[in-house]
């Protein structure tokens, strides 16, 4: 695949004419109706004053920021004559600029353009300062080390998250068009980065031939992406712009086709692409000014992104860096199954409610691991899941290079832990990943070693926290292993409510061709769950009844995980059948914690008839055999 790339031209990667140009039937509209008003309760079309408000909180916004601006000049002791002309102006990108805000969602992303004589510094103090003294904006925080620096803020009820830019023109004038790769010209890398959000938005709103049939087709895709749980940049997904380019590249191939049959093309022509081959809405363009752009015979790196969907903006940028192997290839198998819906609807064998049907994760595979994360304090809870959060794609990877797993799937949205372990821990939040392992090639047991896997991904979260300064006495992460059946004790009945079994069709097939190992992964700045209640209870008596666990040898799987294999200690065959805890939890060395010195352990139970979950032991009353218990020396 790489060879091929290098010996490409530039710009060719496939792209190719309209697939069809024909006009659509009554029988389309029809469909599309129906697409419609299957879309409506879910709450994906916003009403004309919720538009009317976003709208007057944006010029006010714009006033302001034309306002401050003016005064930064005058401070500066600028000319009057430049002084009375500087400009400013705000920019939006992302969903709402695309069209596609939903009712209820009420966060906006914008961008502020300011002229040469505003610095970056001044943006992040005294126009934090002027934000401050307004009664109208509330919950102001700036992020400025994040990859894209912003300021997040509620303006009159709006949530803002702003970016900001600085052009090298001494005024910014009111039809400024950032279109044009000249405004990108001796901008450091934080501005290019702030404007490139406005610059792709515009420009995949230029290269599709029909808006009302794109922004349709994609509240369609990115409701059934979010049911689905595949809809998170941050968890090694895809992000809004990406769903975005994507439902627009089918615009281009079918430009006279309606929403209902967009849908359709669209499950039918990516369950089918050849990936890594990127998706590209534009020829590759050079320019003068020589920024890095995504170009796999140039940056070796850019070889190994397994999903590319590239920006149509200069300088072109690879927006699913963030995809592995595992989220690949449960979203190919998401698109088969949207295929295999959507070809039953337009066949008038099914409806539309049908492909908009949540996964039933907790049914879907047979292994899972739970990932909890949690801290003393509310304040530091928000900072510590944020983080986490950010890194389980690294633990996604570190898991799917396992030789001995097919699949890492983790669902997206978080859950708060149950009252057991509120007075345990404090605040957490749980996340769950499926595990899908290799079938045995004979009925020798395989025993399967995910310490280093779960250990280094550990150690990135602590050290990074140590390095941000926000780890605190209380945070701890920890990693158990259950199986379908134990998913209980974690979960309220309502969430895993047994519906009718779905079955896991052969993932391994969809991933044989996928083999690619990521040497990297890289940083990301994306939408991720927000449920961060964790306080409310799930199942507060299910820890009190966990003796009642059954977990004879008889339902214990050939695979098992084994911690520290290189331990001094044995353990016998029949011990290793009894079941297996997996668990992490404190710093690493060398991770410096006020007034907390406690250093990372990570142990092992190897208990006939017994089963260490999340920190509470649990009897199997059928064993009665003596314990025996395993530890590693200290790190």
């Amino acid at each position: 695949s790489t060879s091929r790339q290098q010996n490409q031209p530039q710009g060719h990667y496939g792209l190719t004419s309209p697939i069809s140009l024909a006009p659509p039937s009554d029988k389309d509209h029809v469909h599309t109706q129906k697409l419609i008003e299957a879309m409506k309760p879910f709450g994906v079309f916003e009403d004309q004053e919720e538009l009317y408000h976003r709208t007057t909180v944006l010029g006010k916004l714009n006033n302001f920021v034309r306002e401050w601006i003016s005064e930064l000049a005058e401070s500066k002791n600028l000319p009057p004559s430049i002084t009375e002309q500087v400009g400013g102006k705000i920019f939006t990108f992302g969903s709402y600029r695309l069209g596609v805000h939903t009712k209820g969602s009420s966060d906006i992303d914008a961008l502020c353009v300011a002229p040469s004589h505003v610095e970056r510094s001044d943006f992040f103090q005294s126009f934090f300062e002027k934000l401050k003294n307004q009664e109208e904006v509330k919950n102001l925080r700036a992020i400025e080390d994040a990859y894209v620096p912003v300021i997040k803020f509620e303006f009159d009820g709006i949530e803002i998250d702003l970016v900001f830019a600085k052009l090298s023109l001494p005024t910014v004038s009111d039809d400024l068009d950032l279109r044009d790769d000249s405004c990108l010209k001796s901008l450091d890398i934080r501005c290019i980065r702030s404007l490139n959000g406005s610059r792709v938005t515009d420009e995949i709103l230029r290269l599709v031939p029909n808006l009302e049939n794109f922004r349709l087709t994609l509240r369609a895709v990115k409701l059934w992406a979010k049911r689905r749980g595949v809809y998170s940049n941050i968890m090694g997904f895809l992000g809004g712009v990406s769903w975005a380019m994507l439902v627009a590249r089918i615009c281009q191939l079918y430009p006279n086709a309606l929403a209902s049959t967009l849908v359709n093309k669209f499950f039918l022509i990516f369950s089918k692409w050849d990936w890594p081959k990127p998706v590209l809405l534009k020829r590759l363009e050079e320019s003068f000014l020589n920024l890095p752009v995504w170009d796999p015979r140039v940056n070796p790196s850019d070889r190994y992104h397994v999903m590319p969907i590239i920006t149509p903006a200069y300088p072109q940028q690879n927006s699913t860096y963030n995809v592995s192997v595992s989220t690949r290839a449960v979203m190919v198998e998401e698109f088969q199954r949207g295929l295999e819906v959507t070809d039953e609807i337009l066949k008038g064998k099914s409806d539309w409610p049908k492909l908009f049907e949540p996964l039933n994760f907790f049914q879907k595979y047979k292994h899972y691991i739970v990932l909890t994360a949690s801290a003393f304090t509310e304040e530091h809870h928000l900072n510590w899941i944020g983080l986490v959060e950010s890194k389980i794609r690294v633990l996604v990877g570190n898991l799917e290079r396992n030789e001995f797993i097919t699949i890492a799937h983790v669902q997206p949205q978080s859950f708060p832990g149950n009252e057991v372990l509120y007075k345990r821990s404090g605040y957490v939040s749980m996340w769950f990943l499926g595990l899908v392992f290799k079938k045995a090639e004979s009925a020798v047991k395989t025993n399967v070693d995910l310490t280093h896997g779960i250990q280094s991904f550990t150690d990135t979260v602590y050290r990074q926290a140590s390095a941000l300064n926000i780890l605190k006495e209380g945070m701890k992460i920890e990693a158990t292993y259950v199986k379908r059946k134990q998913l209980h004790y974690f979960l309220p009945a309502g969430t895993l409510q047994k519906r009718k079994k779905q079955r896991v069709s052969d993932i391994s097939q969809n991933s044989s061709g996928l083999q690619c190992k990521r040497s990297s992964l890289g940083e990301s700045c994306s939408d991720g769950s927000k449920d961060r209640d964790s306080r409310t209870p799930s199942n507060s008596s299910s820890l009190n009844k966990i003796s009642k666990l059954d977990i004879s040898t008889a339902e214990t799987e050939r695979l098992l995980l084994i911690l520290w294999p290189n331990s001094k200690s044995q353990v016998s065959p029949t011990e290793m059948e009894a079941t297996v805890a997996l668990r992490t939890s404190g710093p690493p060395i060398g991770c410096s914690i006020p007034g907390y010195n406690t250093v990372c352990q990570l142990r092992r139970c190897f208990v006939q008839g017994q089963h260490k979950l999340s920190g509470t032991l649990i009897t199997d009353p059928k064993s009665a055999s003596p314990k025996q218990h395993y530890s590693p020396t200290s790190k």
